[in-house]
Protein backbone atom coordinates (compact mmCIF):
# COMPACT_ATOMS: atom_id res chain seq x y z
CA UNK A 1 0.00 0.00 0.00
CA UNK A 2 1.81 3.21 -1.12
CA UNK A 3 1.40 6.28 1.56
CA UNK A 4 -1.06 9.04 0.34
CA UNK A 5 -0.35 12.55 0.14
CA UNK A 6 -2.09 13.28 3.28
CA UNK A 7 0.20 10.62 5.24
CA UNK A 8 2.81 12.63 3.92
CA UNK A 9 1.00 15.76 4.92
CA UNK A 10 0.62 14.30 8.92
CA UNK A 11 3.88 13.43 9.15
CA UNK A 12 5.29 17.16 8.33
CA UNK A 13 2.82 18.18 10.27
CA UNK A 14 4.18 16.22 13.22
CA UNK A 15 7.59 16.83 12.92
CA UNK A 16 6.54 20.79 12.81
CA UNK A 17 4.33 20.57 16.21
CA UNK A 18 7.22 18.06 17.42
CA UNK A 19 8.35 21.71 19.37
CA UNK A 20 4.67 22.42 20.66
CA UNK A 21 4.91 20.79 24.38
CA UNK A 22 2.94 22.08 26.46
CA UNK A 23 3.69 22.98 30.40
CA UNK A 24 6.05 24.80 32.86
CA UNK A 25 9.93 24.54 31.81
CA UNK A 26 11.98 22.84 34.75
CA UNK A 27 14.66 24.83 36.49
CA UNK A 28 16.52 23.27 39.56
CA UNK A 29 15.56 26.19 42.68
CA UNK A 30 17.47 28.39 43.60
CA UNK A 31 18.97 27.21 48.01
CA UNK A 32 20.82 30.34 48.99
CA UNK A 33 23.59 29.01 51.61
CA UNK A 34 26.15 30.36 53.92
CA UNK A 35 29.91 29.72 52.62
CA UNK A 36 30.92 27.66 55.54
CA UNK A 37 28.99 25.36 58.94
CA UNK A 38 29.22 27.21 62.09
CA UNK A 39 31.63 24.26 63.33
CA UNK A 40 33.52 23.62 59.84
CA UNK A 41 36.64 25.23 60.63
CA UNK A 42 36.49 23.40 64.31
CA UNK A 43 35.73 20.20 62.64
CA UNK A 44 38.81 20.90 59.91
CA UNK A 45 40.92 21.54 62.96
CA UNK A 46 40.88 18.04 64.27
CA UNK A 47 43.62 15.94 64.15
CA UNK A 48 46.06 18.17 62.21
CA UNK A 49 48.81 16.42 60.45
CA UNK A 50 47.42 12.62 61.52
CA UNK A 51 45.45 10.21 59.17
CA UNK A 52 42.21 12.44 57.47
CA UNK A 53 39.25 10.16 56.64
CA UNK A 54 38.05 10.28 52.58
CA UNK A 55 34.49 10.69 52.44
CA UNK A 56 34.07 7.97 49.58
CA UNK A 57 35.29 4.72 52.70
CA UNK A 58 35.38 6.86 56.00
CA UNK A 59 34.57 3.68 58.10
CA UNK A 60 37.68 2.41 57.05
CA UNK A 61 39.55 5.30 58.75
CA UNK A 62 38.01 3.85 62.44
CA UNK A 63 41.14 1.18 61.95
CA UNK A 64 38.61 -1.49 63.14
CA UNK A 65 38.73 -4.63 61.27
CA UNK A 66 35.12 -5.82 63.18
CA UNK A 67 33.50 -2.69 61.95
CA UNK A 68 34.89 -3.02 58.66
CA UNK A 69 33.76 -6.43 58.61
CA UNK A 70 30.23 -5.58 60.04
CA UNK A 71 29.79 -2.69 57.39
CA UNK A 72 30.53 -5.08 54.17
CA UNK A 73 27.66 -7.61 55.85
CA UNK A 74 25.51 -5.15 56.11
CA UNK A 75 26.00 -3.73 52.72
CA UNK A 76 25.39 -7.19 51.34
CA UNK A 77 22.72 -8.50 53.38
CA UNK A 78 20.80 -5.57 54.60
CA UNK A 79 16.59 -5.62 53.42
CA UNK A 80 15.91 -2.29 53.83
CA UNK A 81 19.03 -1.59 51.11
CA UNK A 82 17.66 -4.76 49.00
CA UNK A 83 14.08 -3.32 48.87
CA UNK A 84 15.52 0.29 47.77
CA UNK A 85 17.86 -1.79 45.20
CA UNK A 86 14.07 -3.40 43.99
CA UNK A 87 12.69 -0.16 43.72
CA UNK A 88 15.18 1.12 41.14
CA UNK A 89 14.38 -1.73 39.16
CA UNK A 90 10.59 -0.94 39.23
CA UNK A 91 11.29 2.47 38.10
CA UNK A 92 13.62 1.51 35.45
CA UNK A 93 11.08 -0.84 33.84
CA UNK A 94 8.49 1.83 34.48
CA UNK A 95 10.73 4.64 32.08
CA UNK A 96 11.24 1.34 29.26
CA UNK A 97 7.83 1.39 28.95
CA UNK A 98 7.52 5.53 28.80
CA UNK A 99 9.99 5.42 25.91
CA UNK A 100 8.17 2.22 24.46
CA UNK A 101 5.06 4.15 24.47
CA UNK A 102 6.49 6.73 21.92
CA UNK A 103 7.04 4.33 19.45
CA UNK A 104 4.92 3.18 16.92
CA UNK A 105 3.40 -1.08 17.89
CA UNK A 106 3.51 -3.32 15.30
CA UNK A 107 1.87 -6.69 15.80
CA UNK A 108 1.17 -9.84 13.22
CA UNK A 109 -2.28 -11.56 13.09
CA UNK A 110 -3.08 -15.15 12.11
CA UNK A 111 -5.74 -17.06 11.65
CA UNK A 112 -7.95 -19.75 9.92
CA UNK A 113 -11.21 -21.31 11.04
CA UNK A 114 -14.31 -23.50 9.93
CA UNK A 115 -17.54 -22.52 10.14
CA UNK A 116 -20.70 -24.90 9.86
CA UNK A 117 -23.85 -22.86 9.74
CA UNK A 118 -27.05 -23.83 10.74
CA UNK A 119 -30.15 -23.85 9.18
CA UNK A 120 -32.17 -23.15 12.36
CA UNK A 121 -31.23 -19.56 12.77
CA UNK A 122 -32.78 -16.55 10.87
CA UNK A 123 -29.53 -15.91 8.61
CA UNK A 124 -29.18 -19.98 8.25
CA UNK A 125 -33.42 -20.25 6.79
CA UNK A 126 -32.53 -17.54 4.12
CA UNK A 127 -29.73 -18.84 3.16
CA UNK A 128 -30.90 -22.34 2.42
CA UNK A 129 -33.05 -21.79 0.04
CA UNK A 130 -30.30 -20.87 -2.61
CA UNK A 131 -29.37 -23.80 -4.34
CA UNK A 132 -25.58 -23.30 -3.79
CA UNK A 133 -25.78 -22.97 -0.24
CA UNK A 134 -23.28 -24.77 1.26
CA UNK A 135 -23.06 -25.20 5.05
CA UNK A 136 -19.60 -25.50 6.00
CA UNK A 137 -17.22 -22.81 4.42
CA UNK A 138 -13.70 -22.01 6.02
CA UNK A 139 -11.93 -18.40 6.09
CA UNK A 140 -7.86 -17.68 6.04
CA UNK A 141 -6.10 -14.17 7.19
CA UNK A 142 -3.01 -13.25 7.71
CA UNK A 143 -2.18 -9.48 8.52
CA UNK A 144 0.45 -6.90 9.37
CA UNK A 145 -0.20 -3.97 11.48
CA UNK A 146 0.99 -0.74 12.89
CA UNK A 147 0.05 2.20 15.03
CA UNK A 148 1.17 5.23 16.44
CA UNK A 149 -0.27 7.98 18.50
CA UNK A 150 1.84 10.91 17.06
CA UNK A 151 2.75 12.98 20.24
CA UNK A 152 2.12 16.78 18.59
CA UNK A 153 1.75 18.48 22.25
CA UNK A 154 4.19 16.64 24.27
CA UNK A 155 2.15 14.81 26.42
CA UNK A 156 4.02 10.98 26.15
CA UNK A 157 7.55 12.85 26.27
CA UNK A 158 6.29 14.77 29.30
CA UNK A 159 5.36 11.22 30.72
CA UNK A 160 8.89 9.85 29.63
CA UNK A 161 10.86 13.01 31.23
CA UNK A 162 8.60 11.91 34.58
CA UNK A 163 9.46 8.33 34.25
CA UNK A 164 13.24 8.87 33.91
CA UNK A 165 13.01 11.59 36.61
CA UNK A 166 11.74 8.93 38.80
CA UNK A 167 14.21 6.48 38.46
CA UNK A 168 16.81 9.12 38.92
CA UNK A 169 15.47 9.39 42.23
CA UNK A 170 14.79 6.29 43.18
CA UNK A 171 18.36 5.47 41.98
CA UNK A 172 19.71 8.02 44.21
CA UNK A 173 17.22 6.79 47.11
CA UNK A 174 19.02 3.78 47.22
CA UNK A 175 22.16 5.28 47.41
CA UNK A 176 20.74 7.24 50.22
CA UNK A 177 19.57 3.55 52.13
CA UNK A 178 22.83 2.33 51.63
CA UNK A 179 24.87 5.33 53.26
CA UNK A 180 22.19 5.40 55.75
CA UNK A 181 23.01 1.18 56.65
CA UNK A 182 26.82 1.86 56.38
CA UNK A 183 25.78 4.99 59.42
CA UNK A 184 23.54 3.25 61.25
CA UNK A 185 25.93 0.11 61.22
CA UNK A 186 29.30 1.80 62.44
CA UNK A 187 26.81 3.86 65.11
CA UNK A 188 25.53 0.52 66.87
CA UNK A 189 28.69 -0.86 66.79
CA UNK A 190 30.40 1.80 68.82
CA UNK A 191 27.24 1.68 71.07
CA UNK A 192 28.04 -2.26 71.32
CA UNK A 193 31.49 -1.19 72.44
CA UNK A 194 30.34 1.96 74.75
CA UNK A 195 28.23 -0.68 76.48
CA UNK A 196 30.71 -3.34 76.78
CA UNK A 197 33.18 -0.65 78.35
CA UNK A 198 30.57 1.11 80.83
CA UNK A 199 29.73 -2.86 81.83
CA UNK A 200 33.56 -3.55 82.24
CA UNK A 201 33.92 -0.59 84.44
CA UNK A 202 30.90 -1.20 86.89
CA UNK A 203 32.32 -4.61 87.48
CA UNK A 204 35.63 -3.46 88.36
CA UNK A 205 33.53 -1.11 90.72
CA UNK A 206 31.90 -3.82 91.97
CA UNK A 207 34.58 -5.53 93.07
CA UNK A 208 36.28 -2.38 94.86
CA UNK A 209 32.73 -1.67 96.88
CA UNK A 210 32.82 -5.46 97.33
CA UNK A 211 36.20 -5.47 98.74
CA UNK A 212 35.46 -2.21 100.99
CA UNK A 213 31.65 -3.81 102.11
CA UNK A 214 33.77 -6.96 103.66
CA UNK A 215 36.45 -4.65 105.25
CA UNK A 216 33.59 -2.60 106.86
CA UNK A 217 32.02 -6.02 107.72
CA UNK A 218 34.61 -7.25 109.61
CA UNK A 219 35.13 -4.30 111.67
CA UNK A 220 31.80 -3.89 112.44
CA UNK A 221 32.17 -7.38 113.71
CA UNK A 222 35.43 -7.00 115.66
CA UNK A 223 33.48 -3.65 117.36
CA UNK A 224 35.31 -1.11 115.81
CA UNK A 225 33.16 0.37 113.16
CA UNK A 226 29.13 1.19 113.85
CA UNK A 227 26.18 -0.49 111.98
CA UNK A 228 25.71 2.62 110.41
CA UNK A 229 28.70 2.33 108.75
CA UNK A 230 27.88 -1.70 107.02
CA UNK A 231 24.33 -0.77 106.22
CA UNK A 232 25.81 2.27 104.01
CA UNK A 233 28.34 0.07 102.25
CA UNK A 234 26.40 -2.64 101.53
CA UNK A 235 23.50 0.03 100.00
CA UNK A 236 26.40 1.56 97.86
CA UNK A 237 27.01 -2.13 96.69
CA UNK A 238 22.96 -2.80 96.13
CA UNK A 239 22.93 0.29 93.95
CA UNK A 240 25.92 -0.92 91.53
CA UNK A 241 24.49 -4.41 91.51
CA UNK A 242 21.44 -3.29 90.06
CA UNK A 243 23.06 -0.95 87.74
CA UNK A 244 24.78 -4.14 85.92
CA UNK A 245 21.60 -5.66 84.75
CA UNK A 246 20.39 -2.46 83.33
CA UNK A 247 23.38 -1.91 81.17
CA UNK A 248 23.22 -5.94 79.84
CA UNK A 249 19.90 -5.61 78.79
CA UNK A 250 20.98 -2.69 76.92
CA UNK A 251 23.86 -4.24 75.39
CA UNK A 252 21.41 -6.98 74.59
CA UNK A 253 19.12 -5.02 73.01
CA UNK A 254 21.91 -3.01 70.97
CA UNK A 255 23.48 -6.49 70.04
CA UNK A 256 19.91 -7.48 68.30
CA UNK A 257 19.81 -4.28 66.56
CA UNK A 258 23.18 -4.73 65.01
CA UNK A 259 22.08 -8.24 63.64
CA UNK A 260 19.18 -6.75 62.21
CA UNK A 261 20.78 -4.30 60.48
CA UNK A 262 23.62 -7.08 59.34
CA UNK A 263 20.34 -9.26 57.87
CA UNK A 264 21.11 -11.85 60.31
CA UNK A 265 18.77 -13.50 63.48
CA UNK A 266 19.12 -11.79 66.66
CA UNK A 267 21.76 -12.72 68.70
CA UNK A 268 24.15 -14.58 65.99
CA UNK A 269 26.78 -11.21 66.46
CA UNK A 270 27.51 -11.91 69.94
CA UNK A 271 30.36 -13.77 69.43
CA UNK A 272 32.10 -12.05 67.28
CA UNK A 273 31.70 -9.61 69.73
CA UNK A 274 32.20 -11.58 72.91
CA UNK A 275 35.94 -10.05 73.06
CA UNK A 276 35.41 -6.72 74.90
CA UNK A 277 37.06 -3.95 72.76
CA UNK A 278 37.48 -0.39 73.46
CA UNK A 279 35.59 2.41 71.56
CA UNK A 280 37.00 3.12 68.16
CA UNK A 281 38.28 6.94 68.26
CA UNK A 282 37.12 9.32 65.69
CA UNK A 283 39.20 10.19 62.40
CA UNK A 284 39.46 13.32 61.15
CA UNK A 285 37.43 14.49 57.97
CA UNK A 286 39.71 14.76 55.25
CA UNK A 287 37.60 18.04 53.91
CA UNK A 288 34.40 19.12 54.98
CA UNK A 289 33.02 21.93 52.44
CA UNK A 290 30.32 23.96 52.44
CA UNK A 291 26.43 24.12 52.55
CA UNK A 292 26.42 24.74 48.64
CA UNK A 293 28.33 20.69 48.52
CA UNK A 294 25.97 18.94 50.21
CA UNK A 295 23.56 19.59 47.12
CA UNK A 296 25.91 17.51 45.10
CA UNK A 297 26.56 14.97 47.64
CA UNK A 298 23.74 14.32 49.64
CA UNK A 299 21.66 11.55 47.75
CA UNK A 300 18.39 12.21 49.55
CA UNK A 301 18.60 15.80 47.99
CA UNK A 302 19.78 14.60 44.97
CA UNK A 303 16.41 12.06 45.39
CA UNK A 304 14.29 15.13 46.50
CA UNK A 305 15.26 17.20 43.30
CA UNK A 306 15.29 14.17 41.02
CA UNK A 307 11.20 13.78 42.55
CA UNK A 308 10.19 17.60 41.73
CA UNK A 309 11.12 17.46 38.30
CA UNK A 310 9.13 14.24 37.98
CA UNK A 311 6.29 16.53 39.39
CA UNK A 312 7.27 19.16 36.76
CA UNK A 313 6.95 16.98 33.99
CA UNK A 314 3.29 15.58 35.08
CA UNK A 315 2.56 19.15 35.43
CA UNK A 316 3.00 19.09 31.30
CA UNK A 317 1.72 15.77 30.59
CA UNK A 318 -1.64 16.72 32.36
CA UNK A 319 -1.89 20.01 30.67
CA UNK A 320 -1.67 18.02 27.25
CA UNK A 321 -5.13 16.50 27.99
CA UNK A 322 -6.24 20.16 26.60
CA UNK A 323 -5.05 18.82 23.16
CA UNK A 324 -6.28 16.51 20.51
CA UNK A 325 -4.68 13.31 20.25
CA UNK A 326 -3.94 11.99 16.82
CA UNK A 327 -3.06 8.32 15.93
CA UNK A 328 -1.75 6.89 12.33
CA UNK A 329 -2.86 2.97 12.19
CA UNK A 330 -2.24 0.97 8.98
CA UNK A 331 -2.74 -3.19 7.94
CA UNK A 332 -1.42 -5.08 4.89
CA UNK A 333 -2.57 -8.43 4.60
CA UNK A 334 -4.49 -11.46 2.98
CA UNK A 335 -7.60 -13.04 3.48
CA UNK A 336 -9.01 -16.37 1.58
CA UNK A 337 -11.41 -19.19 1.92
CA UNK A 338 -8.58 -21.56 0.66
CA UNK A 339 -5.42 -22.14 2.16
CA UNK A 340 -4.00 -22.27 -1.39
CA UNK A 341 -5.13 -18.44 -2.63
CA UNK A 342 -3.57 -17.27 1.03
CA UNK A 343 -0.76 -15.11 -0.68
CA UNK A 344 -2.69 -14.70 -4.31
CA UNK A 345 -3.07 -11.25 -5.76
CA UNK A 346 -6.81 -11.33 -5.09
CA UNK A 347 -6.77 -11.70 -1.66
CA UNK A 348 -4.50 -8.72 -0.82
CA UNK A 349 -5.97 -6.31 1.37
CA UNK A 350 -4.62 -3.08 2.83
CA UNK A 351 -6.64 -0.44 5.54
CA UNK A 352 -5.08 2.89 6.91
CA UNK A 353 -6.55 5.02 9.27
CA UNK A 354 -6.16 8.44 10.59
CA UNK A 355 -7.68 8.94 14.35
CA UNK A 356 -8.62 11.45 16.25
CA UNK A 357 -9.41 11.86 20.51
CA UNK A 358 -9.87 15.00 21.87
CA UNK A 359 -11.48 15.59 25.27
CA UNK A 360 -13.41 18.53 23.90
CA UNK A 361 -16.07 18.32 26.80
CA UNK A 362 -14.06 17.22 29.62
CA UNK A 363 -11.94 20.33 30.33
CA UNK A 364 -13.44 20.84 33.79
CA UNK A 365 -11.60 17.15 34.20
CA UNK A 366 -8.69 17.93 33.12
CA UNK A 367 -8.81 20.92 34.73
CA UNK A 368 -8.90 19.51 38.03
CA UNK A 369 -5.89 16.99 36.97
CA UNK A 370 -3.66 19.86 36.41
CA UNK A 371 -4.31 21.66 39.65
CA UNK A 372 -3.88 18.31 41.15
CA UNK A 373 -0.55 17.80 39.27
CA UNK A 374 0.08 21.58 40.43
CA UNK A 375 -0.26 20.79 44.07
CA UNK A 376 1.55 17.83 43.95
CA UNK A 377 4.65 19.97 42.31
CA UNK A 378 3.97 22.90 44.93
CA UNK A 379 4.32 19.89 47.67
CA UNK A 380 7.26 17.84 46.25
CA UNK A 381 8.73 21.86 46.23
CA UNK A 382 8.62 22.74 49.65
CA UNK A 383 10.03 19.24 50.46
CA UNK A 384 13.23 19.69 48.46
CA UNK A 385 13.60 23.28 50.16
CA UNK A 386 12.82 21.32 53.83
CA UNK A 387 15.54 18.58 52.50
CA UNK A 388 18.35 20.99 51.58
CA UNK A 389 17.64 22.93 55.51
CA UNK A 390 17.31 19.28 57.54
CA UNK A 391 20.51 18.35 55.52
CA UNK A 392 22.32 21.65 57.21
CA UNK A 393 20.97 21.23 60.41
CA UNK A 394 22.17 17.46 60.28
CA UNK A 395 25.88 18.49 59.81
CA UNK A 396 25.79 21.15 62.14
CA UNK A 397 24.05 19.18 65.14
CA UNK A 398 26.66 16.54 64.23
CA UNK A 399 30.20 19.01 64.10
CA UNK A 400 28.37 20.53 67.07
CA UNK A 401 28.10 16.85 68.70
CA UNK A 402 31.33 15.70 67.70
CA UNK A 403 33.38 18.58 68.70
CA UNK A 404 31.29 18.96 72.55
CA UNK A 405 31.93 15.74 73.24
CA UNK A 406 35.47 15.23 72.53
CA UNK A 407 35.88 18.27 74.69
CA UNK A 408 33.83 16.74 77.33
CA UNK A 409 35.65 14.00 77.11
CA UNK A 410 39.21 15.17 77.61
CA UNK A 411 37.92 17.20 80.71
CA UNK A 412 36.41 13.94 82.42
CA UNK A 413 39.27 12.30 81.52
CA UNK A 414 41.74 14.98 83.68
CA UNK A 415 38.40 14.91 86.35
CA UNK A 416 39.11 10.95 86.79
CA UNK A 417 42.92 11.13 87.32
CA UNK A 418 42.56 13.70 89.99
CA UNK A 419 39.20 11.75 91.00
CA UNK A 420 41.38 8.51 91.32
CA UNK A 421 43.87 10.31 93.33
CA UNK A 422 40.92 11.47 95.74
CA UNK A 423 39.82 7.80 96.65
CA UNK A 424 43.23 6.97 97.04
CA UNK A 425 43.55 8.91 99.85
CA UNK A 426 40.10 9.08 101.06
CA UNK A 427 40.16 5.73 101.58
CA UNK A 428 44.02 5.64 103.33
CA UNK A 429 42.47 8.38 105.68
CA UNK A 430 39.39 6.75 106.41
CA UNK A 431 41.61 3.44 107.39
CA UNK A 432 43.15 6.04 109.59
CA UNK A 433 40.40 7.05 110.66
CA UNK A 434 41.06 10.80 109.77
CA UNK A 435 37.61 10.36 107.66
CA UNK A 436 33.95 8.93 107.98
CA UNK A 437 33.23 6.01 105.21
CA UNK A 438 30.75 8.44 103.65
CA UNK A 439 33.58 10.54 102.39
CA UNK A 440 34.83 7.47 100.70
CA UNK A 441 31.85 5.94 99.32
CA UNK A 442 31.20 9.93 98.02
CA UNK A 443 34.60 9.27 96.26
CA UNK A 444 33.88 5.81 94.87
CA UNK A 445 30.74 7.13 93.35
CA UNK A 446 32.33 10.80 91.75
CA UNK A 447 34.82 8.23 90.36
CA UNK A 448 33.11 5.81 89.10
CA UNK A 449 30.48 8.61 87.47
CA UNK A 450 33.88 9.88 85.74
CA UNK A 451 34.80 6.98 84.75
CA UNK A 452 31.46 6.08 83.16
CA UNK A 453 30.96 9.72 81.60
CA UNK A 454 34.48 9.40 79.82
CA UNK A 455 33.39 6.06 78.01
CA UNK A 456 29.95 7.71 77.25
CA UNK A 457 31.52 11.08 75.89
CA UNK A 458 34.56 9.35 73.98
CA UNK A 459 31.54 7.13 72.27
CA UNK A 460 29.40 10.11 71.83
CA UNK A 461 32.25 11.61 69.89
CA UNK A 462 32.87 8.65 67.78
CA UNK A 463 29.22 8.33 67.15
CA UNK A 464 29.39 12.45 66.33
CA UNK A 465 31.83 11.76 63.49
CA UNK A 466 29.80 8.90 62.30
CA UNK A 467 26.45 11.16 62.37
CA UNK A 468 29.01 13.95 60.48
CA UNK A 469 30.56 11.08 57.78
CA UNK A 470 26.05 10.95 56.92
CA UNK A 471 25.23 14.31 56.95
CA UNK A 472 27.72 15.40 54.40
CA UNK A 473 27.08 12.75 52.47
CA UNK A 474 29.80 9.70 52.93
CA UNK A 475 29.98 6.41 51.93
CA UNK A 476 29.73 6.60 47.87
CA UNK A 477 31.65 9.06 45.26
CA UNK A 478 29.15 10.89 43.72
CA UNK A 479 31.97 11.70 40.87
CA UNK A 480 32.09 7.75 39.33
CA UNK A 481 30.38 6.30 36.91
CA UNK A 482 27.06 6.53 36.53
CA UNK A 483 24.28 4.80 34.65
CA UNK A 484 23.41 6.77 31.88
CA UNK A 485 20.35 8.39 30.76
CA UNK A 486 17.82 7.01 28.20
Amino acid sequence: MRPSRSTYSLAAAATLLSSCAVGPRYAVPATPAPSQFAYGPAVEARGAGGERAELAEWWGAFRDPTLSALVERALAQNLDLQQAVARVTQTRAALKGANAALLPVGQVNGQGGEIYQSKETPIGRLASAFPQFERSTESYELSVGASWELDLFGGRDAARDAARADWQASAAGAVAARLSVIAQTADTYIAVRALQGRLAIARDQLKVQQGLTDLVRLQFEKGVAAELQLRQAEGALGQLQSAIPALQNQLDLTMHALDVLVGEQPGTARGMLAAEAAVPTAPSLASVGGPAALLRRRPDIIAAERSLAASNARVGAAMSEYYPKFSLSALLGTATTTPGGLFGSGATQATGVLGLRWRLFDFGRVDAEIRAAKGRHAELLAAYRQAVLRASQDVEDAFSTLVQQEARAEALAAAEASLARARSASFAAYKGGAVSLVEVLDADRRLLEARDGVVQARAAASRGAVASFRALGGGWDPAGPRTASN
